[in-house]
């Protein structure tokens, strides 16, 4: 590993050089001062952002064009690398009389901020010309589908769970589980990762709140510059930032009947430097939650009838900094801080063969504090397209599970008592470097290298011999090329080279290694058929590396009855993904849809065997075998009127696993059908009222040992725009006709061993929501590490494996 490392250090160094002299192909030095010159352009009636609108900025002493770019969907424009003097800037647009004006930077200040610039319709076009300024729920890009959280009104007062439902392609169980077309994803949060998703998933997503959040990307086929972790692909949430010259911010609060949330965003910038700060917190209500356990074992039948009543808390907050030496070199910052908690007392009824045998009370108290802190330098250069960047990474977390048991029998004397006390910690450095070339407009070469040292330790207080260290660092390198076969045929293909090595001490006390390399080719083909209509072949080649919540060897013991345990002798899934993908736009409707096949080897699943009491389950984690799964996708979106949108999401997959181990005795070795259906249906009215309905189907879930029942949500929501839409106030409910959802779970090994759960979940939600923006807002992105290497916890999701149930 140490000479991976000092491979990737020399990688660095050299990009870095490289970065800081002419680069090739980029002929004359950099001028000394360069600025750039950026303008928002609006219609002059409406005031809405024109897309797509032609800037063109002209040397008014030469009369010759010196740049030239397009604005984006906000009406943002900006021109780079523009020396110091006087110029003209041309704006034009279909249906819009062409607008100029002049502008001028200097040496002292070469950056010029142009503010507003208004268009005005032309004569013969003006009263034919409307503009929308509601940006489209669903977007499909060349390679990612995106869902823009924010342009959904029914998002109020939920959290990320509640998004991730209506995200095209996903399906999330009642633990907050989230899958891509049946297979398990890496999640990032604005491209990186985060302590919390590194523990679990379901309770990471439980304390965004709904309106921090921009949008999600669902990226099915992700290049060789990704990392290769994330068997379905990989999902990156973009929260709401704000980098907009002077004070901007929003305030949002909801309050609910199951949860509530409130969250602050602000952002002070003043030419080249900005600050970004977020706060948030939320609050889930103590809700009785009704769980039923029976386990068949070879020493007799045990159930357990019980309650849990636990609550949810959870706080949040940001700071990041952003500075601009000029208009090639820029410096970023971003530290988050991250703290839940899930917990509350619990109790079952016990009944052994059919007869009652007392009682278990106890109590269960879970909490994570993570610290986040990136620091990111990218650098320009007046070739456009060319960039370098460096960017290193701290991830520090800490979380820790605490329970107690009092068991008595039927005449109430004490039977049984345990107590517990796990403290997890995680603590993750990461390196990286990328160089971006474009040979020319249609030719663009990628590389970077990469190193992540990571320790993860359990400490148990009762017995410290148990105590686990695991170390695990991985060393990475890549290559991309990007270029056009024809005018319509474009070809993206890379490869991702990942050296992993792994060392622990066993149970036993025998010290392990585990180093492994693999190689990761991906590649895209893609061609445009009548300007609006693209299919695509890709491939790529994936892996997932347990994390701490599949590894920590732990007894949770939070049930006696249904005891968990993580598994430090797993091996990493690998899996080979092939999509053929079509999409059309067609009078404003949007048809997306794709083929694919996937073969995924060591699979991880959860595995179900006898535990120690009598009665008892275990659950733990093993590589099952090697899975195959062929599906299909199918998004459509289409508006009957302007104001009307419909859309819909349906997804199908196979099941179908090859057992490794013939001792291994399971439900479903044969070929089983996955699907999940998303509707949505949204209208504008006059007078700013918008009014949303949605519904959400999952089938039943297989597993290798399980089968999950199906699950509906619904909901819907009403909003009302206030204080000429600075403001909002809205309406939402979730289930409001059914207060708990009923779900069945029912694992077997055999006929004679197995489990089943049903748990009545509390989702009934019945929120009021404020929200108001204040200032100019920009939402921006910035490149930041992406460590997508590791799979996250996708079973234990809020508690849920125990009698103490979260909501």
């Amino acid at each position: 590993m140490k000479k991976l490392l000092l491979i990737c250090a020399a990688l660095l160094m050299m990009m870095n050089a490289k970065a800081q002299f002419p680069m090739m192909g980029g002929g004359n030095a950099a001028p000394k001062v360069t600025g750039r010159i950026s303008a928002t352009i609006l219609d002059s009636l409406t005031k809405q952002p024109v897309e797509y609108a032609t800037v063109s900025l002209i040397n008014t002493k030469t009369s010759k064009p010196v740049n030239g770019a397009l604005t984006d969907a906000k009406g943002k424009v900006s021109i780079q690398n523009i020396a110091p003097g006087e110029y003209k800037l041309v704006v034009g647009f279909i249906g819009y009389t062409t607008k100029n004006v002049l502008v001028k930077t200097t040496p002292e200040k070469p950056d010029n901020n142009m503010g507003n610039v208004f268009l005005s319709g032309s004569a013969s076009t003006l009263n034919e010309v409307t503009i929308e300024g509601k940006k489209n729920v669903v977007e499909n890009k060349i390679d990612r589908m995106v869902y823009n959280a924010e342009a959904d009104a029914t998002n109020a007062g939920g959290d990320a769970t509640d998004v991730m439902r209506k995200v095209p392609m996903l399906s999330v169980d009642m633990n907050g589980n989230v899958q891509l077309r049946g297979s398990a994803v890496r999640v990032l949060i604005n491209g990186k990762p985060s302590g919390t998703m590194a523990n679990s998933v379901a309770d990471a997503l439980k304390m965004i709140p709904a309106e921090q959040i921009k949008s999600v990307e669902v990226i099915t086929n992700p290049s060789a510059k990704y990392e290769a972790e994330g068997s379905g692909g990989i999902i990156n949430i973009i929260t709401k930032k704000s980098n907009a010259e002077g004070v901007s911010g929003s305030v949002n609060a909801s309050a609910g009947t199951r949860q509530n949330n409130g969250n602050f965003n602000l952002t002070a910038k003043s030419g080249r430097f900005s600050a970004n700060t977020a706060l948030g917190g939320s609050f889930a209500y103590p809700q009785e939650t009704k769980t039923s356990f029976l386990n068949t074992t070879s020493s007799g039948d045990v159930l357990q009838n019980g309650m849990s009543d636990w609550k949810r808390e959870g706080f949040n907050g940001s700071l990041g900094l952003d500075y601009d030496f000029n208009a090639y070199n820029n410096l970023s910052t971003n530290a988050k801080y991250n703290r839940f908690y899930n917990g509350g007392p619990s109790g079952s009824s016990i009944f052994e063969n059919g007869v009652p045998n007392g009682t278990i009370v106890g109590r269960s108290d879970m909490g994570n504090n993570n610290l986040d802190w990136n620091l990111d330098y990218r650098k320009t250069s007046k070739k456009q397209g060319e960039e370098f960047s460096v960017a290193g990474q701290l991830i520090q977390g800490r979380n820790t599970n605490e329970f107690v048991n009092d068991q008595r029998d039927a005449s109430g004397a004490p039977l049984r008592y345990t107590e517990s006390d796990n403290v997890g910690k995680n603590r993750e450095y990461t390196l990286q470097t990328d160089y971006v070339y474009p040979f020319s407009k249609t030719v663009t070469w990628e590389v970077g290298a990469k190193g992540i040292l990571r320790n993860i330790r359990s400490e148990f207080a009762q017995n410290s011999a148990q105590d686990f260290d695991y170390d695990q660092n991985v060393g990475a390198a890549y290559s991309t090329i990007a270029f056009n076969l024809t005018e319509k045929i474009k070809f993206k293909g890379g490869v991702r080279g990942e050296y992993t090595e792994i060392g622990f001490t066993n149970a036993n006390g025998v010290p392990v290694k585990n180093d492994y390399f693999n190689l990761f080719p991906s590649a895209v083909l893609s061609q445009t058929i009548k300007g609006s209509t693209t299919i695509k072949l890709a491939y790529n080649k994936r892996v997932q590396r347990p994390s701490l919540a599949y590894l920590n060897p732990f007894l949770n013991e939070t049930n006696p009855y249904s005891v968990m345990q993580g598994n430090p002798d797993l091996d990493p899934e690998l899996s080979h993904n092939v999509e053929l993908g079509y999409s059309t736009f067609i009078k404003g409707s949007m048809i997306n849809a794709s083929l694919f096949y996937r073969n995924t080897r060591n699979v991880i699943e959860n595995f179900v065997t006898d535990g120690d009491i009598p009665g008892s389950t275990l659950t733990t984690y093993n590589n099952i075998g090697t899975t195959q799964s062929f599906g299909a996708n199918v998004f459509a979106s289409y508006n009957p009127t302007p104001k009307w949108t419909l859309m819909t999401n349906v997804g199908v997959n196979t099941y179908e696993i090859e057992n490794k181990d013939p001792n291994r005795i399971g439900m479903h070795e044969g070929t089983y059908l996955n699907y999940n259906l998303f509707l949505r249906s949204a209208t504008a009215f006059k007078g700013g009222w918008n009014l949303e309905l949605f519904g959400v189907v999952n089938s039943p879930r297989y597993t290798f040992q399980s089968k999950t029942d199906p699950m509906f949500f619904y909901g819907g929501g009403v909003k009302k725009d206030i204080m000429k839409k600075q403001a909002s106030l809205g309406l939402n409910l979730l289930n409001p006709f059914n207060r708990d959802l009923h779900i069945k779970t029912v694992s077997k090994s055999g006929e004679s061993f197995g489990q089943t759960s049903n748990i009545y979940y509390p989702l009934r939600q019945i929120s009021l929501n404020f929200s108001y923006k204040f200032g100019k807002l920009k939402f921006t992105e910035k490149k930041k590490i992406k460590n997508d290497d590791v799979k996250q916890d996708q079973q234990q999701g809020g508690g849920m494996g125990g009698m103490g149930q979260g909501k």
